[in-house]
């Protein structure tokens, strides 16, 4: 195992030589990437950068299904638990982040690896996307949130739709923030988000291999009502009231827009019965994969591995695309264990 180790490294130096290597896998939640980001992680000696947008709040586990530290096998996790459901976590910050993890990975001799199904977060990441200063308008965002309260999320979400279709396919009407952020953004510059977004430069600074899981819709489907009940059984709505009450934050917070939280404040506030809540979590849970699904297929350089095959077949597939994509010789142990 020493030897295999040190192989590694010194495959992983050669390779930086070109470009640094960065593993990337991504796909709709519940399509089975935790399970399948561990054993990838263990072969190649990687460590593993959460893409998850909510994953970052300390405190909000059940309803992100955030992997528990025990069960992480020991393979060292980053970008999770890194601030307090109270900060207003964007994009920008997580590149940042990210690319700072992927410099110290890489320093060690590892595999940086980043797993998640924010597509905003890892494009960002994988293209070196530049974030322009546009500025704000604070009376402007303060009319929208007015304009959803009188009108409610599906409203706003249809202003967006009517001036950048592609954006609103992109974003649930539950995700406030950044509906109001990219209405902002045509508002201030007269460009649309995805005009600017379609503007940036699709080369990577890295030599990327990015696998994308994918299943047949029903099954997809129905792993996503078992996650949802098996969050319930775990105590979702305890959590929420929890963070509510700690951290005393307001609906509108960032964090309490994430899918899981927003449904239980509404069923907390008497706004609906619980089961009202559940069935509408697993709604637009569906639709949230959905809208992953669309997103990632306008990302380009992905290899698809359909999740819906057997698994040892499945680890095998990618064994061999990250070997070939990377061009790195790896004599990876995985096989001993499958």
């Amino acid at each position: 195992m020493e030897n295999n180790a040190s192989e590694r490294e010194r495959d992983y130096e050669g390779a930086s030589k070109r470009k640094q290597p960065l593993l990337v896998l991504i796909g709709p939640t519940a399509v089975g990437k935790t399970r399948t980001s561990l054993d990838i992680a263990k072969a190649w000696n990687a460590e593993i950068i959460s893409g998850d947008s909510m994953q970052v709040y300390r405190g909000m586990d059940i309803g992100t299904a955030k992997l528990p530290l025990e069960e992480r096998e020991g393979i060292p996790h980053h970008l999770i638990d890194i601030c307090d459901p109270d900060y207003s976590y964007s994009v920008a910050d997580f590149q940042t982040e990210a690319v700072k993890c992927i410099e110290e990975i890489a320093s060690r001799g590892k595999l940086p690896f980043i797993v998640g199904g924010t597509g905003l977060y890892v494009e960002s990441v994988c293209y070196q996307y530049q974030f322009a200063e546009i500025g704000s308008d604070e009376s402007f965002r303060r009319e929208m949130e007015q304009f959803a309260r009188e009108h409610g999320a599906e409203a706003l979400h249809d202003r967006l739709r009517a001036i950048d279709p592609p954006a609103a396919e992109r974003l649930h009407p539950n995700d406030q923030r950044r509906v109001i952020r990219a209405l902002e953004v045509y508002h201030l510059t007269g460009q649309t988000f995805s005009e600017q977004q379609a503007g940036q430069l699709k080369e990577s600074p890295y030599e990327l291999c990015i696998i994308g899981l994918t299943l047949d819709r029903q099954e997809l489907y129905r792993r996503i009502e078992q996650r949802v009940d098996l969050m319930m059984e775990q105590g979702l709505v305890a959590e929420v009231e929890r963070l509510m009450k700690e951290h005393n934050l307001p609906p509108g917070t960032v964090s309490m827009q994430g899918l899981g939280y927003k449904e239980i404040v509404d069923y907390l506030q008497g706004e609906c019965s619980l089961n009202a809540a559940v069935e509408r979590l697993k709604r637009d849970t569906r639709r949230f994969a959905k809208r992953q699904l669309s997103w990632f297929r306008h990302m380009k350089d992905i290899q698809w591995i359909d999740m819906g095959e057997n698994f040892h077949n499945n680890l095998t597939s990618i064994h061999d695309i990250i070997a070939g994509k990377l061009q790195v010789n790896l004599e990876y142990t995985s096989n001993q264990s499958l």
